[in-house]
């Protein structure tokens, strides 16, 4: 298995990722558990690498993902051009605790 299932359904996982990725693009940072910033992580360095591609292929692929027609295009005008001279690694996350309820490990992932 090459993906995690985060105890959704399919097409949850698919929406809730997408929102995920959406709100960490727009906003800069998010907080969510660990198992779930792992896979936004690597599906972000996608989305930062067809930004710096900048062509309307590169478009058309982010605005298939991405929920917001602004945050794509914030993605290639001022997201994608600060990473220009780095290669991957766009993502850190940082441990903030484990959830009140039911113990989750909780981290805060955000753009460098």
């Amino acid at each position: 298995m090459g993906y995690r299932r985060l105890g959704v359904r399919s097409d949850h996982r698919r929406a809730m990722l997408r929102n995920m990725v959406t709100a960490l693009l727009k906003t800069g940072k998010i907080e969510t558990t660990q198992t779930r910033a792992k896979e936004i992580s690597s599906i972000a360095d996608k989305m930062i690498t067809l930004g710096k591609k900048g062509d309307l292929t590169a478009r058309r692929s982010a605005l298939a993902y991405l929920t917001e027609e602004d945050v794509v295009t914030k993605l290639f005008a001022e997201v994608a051009p600060k990473y220009a001279n780095k290669q991957s690694g766009y993502t850190r996350i940082v441990r903030i605790g484990h959830r009140r309820g039911d113990g989750a490990p909780m981290v805060q992932i955000e753009l460098i």
